[in-house]
């Protein structure tokens, strides 16, 4: 079997050091939308925007914690630890979660320790909970976990994982947006390290199933997190304390998301799909806790 359960969650950490500077931060930013929202006159210039691109006024979106380093995203560079051998064409990224332990800051250097932290058998497929926790010299900074979806790998009579989900929001939104897709979104975030072809290469996405290259779930995860803060927390990204979703379908450059906004006592629930496919679900079960 490609993947042994048992040797994957034994296996030690593989541990890293990692460094980025203003300029990974402006890139992911500008990745994910940034000096482009349609809800502003002149996004270029709003000040709003320049806090995501202007290096003298600039803060950090928590999802950069998913490329920072601009190396391997943990979709990627987990396949290749011990007990885990798969054929990238059946990966899918199934979800994620980040917790911020404090702001990320605009410069810096941290060591990185990444592991498998469980994986799960759906019967026709598997799940890997890769968990990569970052820290830097004065503490803890983030906590990653990756959910990947590795589809013809279950079947081994292993843990299901957990099964329940939260509680679909109810009544009306009390915020949407809708957030084009540049037509080279893809081309453009992968410059932050996700160089997974399924996102560039038509070929290559025919042998994973798909008619064309899929825009990176991870690229739609921040492109949401961005419009949940600037929308209902301020612009404050240092009110985030975490973030969750599910990857339900997938967006391709080009299209529209739209994004609805629930408001909770300390937190926003979210769902994302997309306008031109009769809102196809993108997102689901996501949640931003805040203070």
């Amino acid at each position: 079997m490609p993947i042994d359960a048992a040797k994957a969650v034994a296996a030690e950490p593989r541990t890293g050091e990692i460094a980025w500077g203003h300029k990974d931060v402006q890139l992911y930013h500008l990745g994910v939308g940034a000096g482009a929202n349609p809800d502003r006159h002149d996004p270029a210039t709003d000040p709003d925007e320049l806090r995501y691109t202007l290096e003298s006024r600039l803060h950090v979106l928590p999802s950069f914690a998913t490329v920072a380093g601009a190396g391997r995203p943990a979709v990627i560079s987990g396949l290749s630890l011990p007990g885990i051998e798969v054929d990238l064409a059946r990966v899918l990224h199934g979800g994620q979660t980040l917790s911020l332990h404090r702001p990320i800051p605009v410069e810096g250097s941290a060591t990185t320790s990444m592991r498998i932290a469980a994986v799960y058998d759906k019967t026709k497929a598997a799940i890997l909970v890769m968990r990569t926790e970052v820290a830097d010299a004065e503490g803890p900074l983030w906590t990653n976990d990756s959910q990947i979806f590795v589809r013809g790998e279950g079947g081994w009579g292993g843990d299901r994982g957990p099964s329940a989900r939260p509680e679909p929001p109810s009544g009306p939104p009390v915020k949407a947006v809708d957030r084009p897709l540049r037509e080279d979104q893809a081309l453009l975030y992968r410059l932050s390290g996700d160089w997974n072809p399924l996102h560039a290469d038509p070929e290559f996405a025919k042998l994973a199933g798909f008619e064309r290259p899929i825009l990176h779930g991870l690229c739609t995860y921040g492109i949401t997190l961005k419009a949940a803060v600037d929308t209902l927390l301020g612009g404050d990204v240092t009110r985030v304390r975490s973030y969750t979703t599910r990857f339900a379908g997938v967006a391709f450059p080009g299209e529209t998301l739209r994004i609805r906004m629930w408001r909770r006592p300390g937190r926003i629930q979210l769902a994302v799909t997309a306008v031109e496919r009769d809102h196809a679900p993108v997102l689901t079960d996501t949640i931003v806790e805040h203070v």
